[in-house]
């Protein structure tokens, strides 16, 4: 069974039986019950939504059910065909829009697709809201319209060009700063939209791109989550091409990840720990990230008399507690930045924009501003427990161990000792208790968590 149901939309495998992959009838469904919860919602006759989709090679397919589920409710639709998530976000506001779907699964791999769910901020839906499309997705409780009333559709291939000029006006950006540097990068956007999306921003920063997966034709070359075990072709065309760095994205441009001008990784956490220094040098303010991204971010704010908070995981929750705090920045260490200024959603487009102004500003390579940051090595590892056990209670008993360290119970327990940390949490579909650890070493973050496995089994 590969149909997930969650809060923040639906996602699956496709083909098979319907209800246990994501099928035209699923779509269809999940679609339908999105546009009736906005109808319930909305004070207004005339409701519109904006879908686009990345690359994948179910996305013309999704999209059409999509549209035309919509259309059949009386709501019209705004096509803006192959784009990214970001760019769907930015163009709903935009748009002034009643709210958008994106179809994407991310970083799965190609037989997955899925709709995320966007509000008329162009923001992902809260739980609460989640919850109730949930609901009417289960009662199939929907009222289509008649053949006068059914909803209009039209495309956009502007968006982009929209999203970029925002990204470029941006103060933050500083446009002749990077130009001057004559930054030549590699990028691999995995056969995805980030092929079509990044190189016109990088060409009106003046920056040589070279395309390495850029033909946005779904057909991934490699694992699309960009992480260090799935990117050795940037990492060697860097070197080749001597590039000063390689940018990677995944299939959904949310994701950012780097490498140096050495073909080494940057490392995906301090994607988002070189925008914030950035930022925070020039104004001192509050960042977010996540319980299980890095320390590194709350190193680097508290050197610029800045301040640091941690959201339970999750780009909702991380975004509710941005606004709380009025952040500068925020995002999570997998490579999403989040910047208010611009919009409250991971954004790979501005990410670029932002870190290769601080590459220019610095004037450093990009391997040298790597090593101005603290290094933590993170681990992660699970323990599988009896369906008998109450691993609430278990976490419960955990706390109480480490009563006199520095604990966070926001998103399960996270405990911080004064050179690391262990953040446990549950699954919520299986008997699974997941441990993240981050230490100065690798072998220490390793240990850490084979330590904690063995403290909660004899606490069972």
């Amino acid at each position: 069974m590969s149909l997930i149901k969650s809060i923040s939309g639906i996602r699956g495998t496709i083909g098979g039986k319907v209800n246990d992959n994501l099928t035209p009838l699923d779509v269809v469904k999940f679609a339908s019950a999105f546009g009736t919860w906005l109808q319930n919602n909305k004070n207004k006759k005339d409701l519109t939504l904006v879908i686009g989709r990345d690359a994948r090679i179910s996305g013309q397919m999704v999209s059409s059910l999509v549209a035309s589920t919509l259309q059949g409710l009386g709501i019209n639709v705004v096509d803006l065909g192959l784009s990214t998530t970001p760019t769907v976000e930015i163009m709903v506001p935009e748009l002034k829009a009643d709210g958008g779907i994106i179809l994407t699964a991310s970083h799965n791999p190609k037989q997955w697709n899925a709709l995320k769910l966007l509000n008329d901020k162009g923001e992902f839906i809260s739980g609460e809201n989640g919850a109730e499309v949930l609901a009417l997705a289960e009662n199939e409780d929907f009222n289509y319209a008649e053949v006068d009333d059914l909803g209009k559709y039209e495309t956009r291939d502007d968006a982009f060009d929209i999203h970029i000029k925002q990204i470029l006006d941006l103060p933050t950006v500083d446009v002749e700063a990077i130009k001057a540097k004559k930054f030549k990068v590699v990028l691999d956007a995995v056969n995805s939209t980030g092929g079509i999306s990044i190189p016109p921003l990088l060409e009106k920063l003046g920056v040589e791109v070279v395309k390495l997966y850029c033909e946005p034709n779904g057909q991934f070359p490699h694992n699309p989550e960009p992480l260090k075990e799935h990117l050795g072709d940037i990492c060697e065309l860097v070197i080749k091409e001597k590039a000063d760095m390689g940018i990677v994205v995944d299939p959904d441009v949310d994701r950012l990840a780097l490498v140096d001008e050495k073909g080494e990784m940057f490392g995906e956490e301090y994607t988002l720990v070189a925008v914030a220094d950035y930022l925070l040098k020039n104004k001192n303010g509050v960042a977010i990230s996540n319980l299980s991204s890095s320390r590194a971010l709350r190193d680097v704010a508290k050197g610029l008399d800045s301040e640091y908070f941690a959201s339970a995981v999750g780009e909702v929750n991380v975004v509710t507690l941005m606004k709380e705090k009025n952040a500068v920045i925020g995002g999570e260490g997998n490579g999403g930045i989040i910047y208010p200024e611009l919009h409250y959603g991971r954004d790979s487009l501005v990410g670029v924009a932002l870190f290769l102004t601080h590459l220019a500003k610095e004037n450093k390579t990009v391997s040298e501003l790597r090593a101005t940051y603290p290094s933590y090595f993170m681990g992660k590892k699970k323990i599988e427990l009896t369906p008998d056990i109450d691993v609430d209670a278990l976490l419960i008993k955990v706390q109480e161990e480490y009563k006199n360290e520095e604990i966070s119970t926001v998103d399960g327990v996270k405990i911080d000792f004064p050179e690391n940390w262990v953040h446990l949490r549950k699954s919520n579909t299986e008997p699974i208790i997941r441990i993240y650890t981050e230490a100065f070493s690798q072998e220490e973050a390793d240990k850490l968590g084979d330590d904690m496995i063995a403290k909660i089994r004899s606490l069972i």
